[in-house]
């Protein structure tokens, strides 16, 4: 008899809070739920107001739903953290979007109630599904999804926001978490065109300091995330408007072997490794084009254009 199967005869729950935040997710948000419901203690929605079914699906698994005006991933969780009635230990970050493997689910089981106090972190690996097809070209990709309560919080940043562990130390998982998203290539476009504006704001924001962002530390040599955000801060952001994108889009698609993801690998690589970062290069270029012209504030030129009061 496996680990989990035993652990379910006993009804036994880690003690565990799983966090989901969720807008008009009625196609990815019942695979989630049923890959955390019955082994972790409670399941919290924070819904942004969605109008179709998604809270009618999450109620067959949790009656713990609230509903928070939605600015940004790092707030909404934040405020999650801070107004949720949560009397677990730990805390799970899942995208709604996102399930937890049953490779993943055995390993919490066998490791939270055996692990080192000074242990406040875990991080997972992230498999990503592009077309319903695994892109293993930017697999694994390390997050850090769970955390003793009162010891982690989300890094206030407007895009490609992280948890921070406030203290102690840090541990790595053997198993993932999936992203599979089940919407349109037209949802994923527009989506995307939101994340660049947002992604525009922070790369701004190392020019110009619009925001005090409290964000996780840099480190070459560091954690998968730290390598990232001091290469992405460090060198990519400093390399030239709209040359950035064609070099990015080589080294995922060539270097990061991409192309053996196949025709899904194809358009995957060239919208979020090309188009994408070239969207945001346009944006940057508009809101910087503008405040010259116009001889106004950064800030108050995404206020007009975008709507986003910084």
């Amino acid at each position: 008899m496996e680990i989990n199967d035993i652990s379910m005869q006993k009804n036994v729950k880690l003690p565990i809070s799983v966090i989901i935040l969720t807008y008009n997710e009625e196609k990815n948000i019942e695979e989630c739920l049923k890959s955390v419901y019955g082994w972790v203690e409670e399941i919290f929605i924070v819904d942004s107001y969605s109008t179709d079914k998604t809270l009618e699906i999450a109620r067959k698994y949790t009656d713990k739903i609230y509903q928070h005006p939605f600015e940004n991933q790092a707030r909404q969780f934040n405020w999650a953290l801070e107004n949720l009635p949560i009397k677990t230990e730990w805390v799970i970050r899942l995208d709604a979007d996102e399930f937890v493997t049953k490779e993943l689910k055995d390993e919490l089981i066998e490791t939270i109630p055996n692990i080192d106090k000074d242990i406040t972190g875990l991080y997972v690996k992230r498999r990503f599904y592009f077309l319903s097809k695994w892109m293993k070209g930017v697999y694994p990709t390390w997050v850090l999804r769970v955390f003793r309560y009162r010891r982690g919080y989300c890094e206030e940043r407007w895009m490609d926001e992280h948890i921070k562990i406030t203290e102690g130390k840090i541990h790595f998982l053997k198993n993932d978490i999936v992203d599979n998203n089940k919407k349109n290539l037209h949802w994923w476009i527009g989506k995307h065109n939101s994340y660049a504006t947002r992604e525009a704001i922070d790369i701004l924001n190392l020019k110009y300091k619009l925001l005090k962002y409290d964000n996780i530390e840099q480190k070459l040599f560091g954690t998968q995330e730290q390598r990232k955000r001091w290469l992405k801060e460090n060198i990519y952001a400093k390399m030239p408007l709209f040359i950035r994108p064609f070099f990015y889009f080589i080294y995922r698609y060539f270097f990061k072997l991409g192309f053996m993801d196949g025709r899904e690998g194809l358009i995957f690589h060239f919208l979020q490794g090309f188009w994408y970062r070239f969207l945001v290069d346009a944006k940057i270029y508009e809101i910087e084009k503008r405040a010259k012209k116009e001889n106004k504030d950064v800030k108050d030129v995404i206020k007009e254009l975008y709507g986003i009061q910084l």
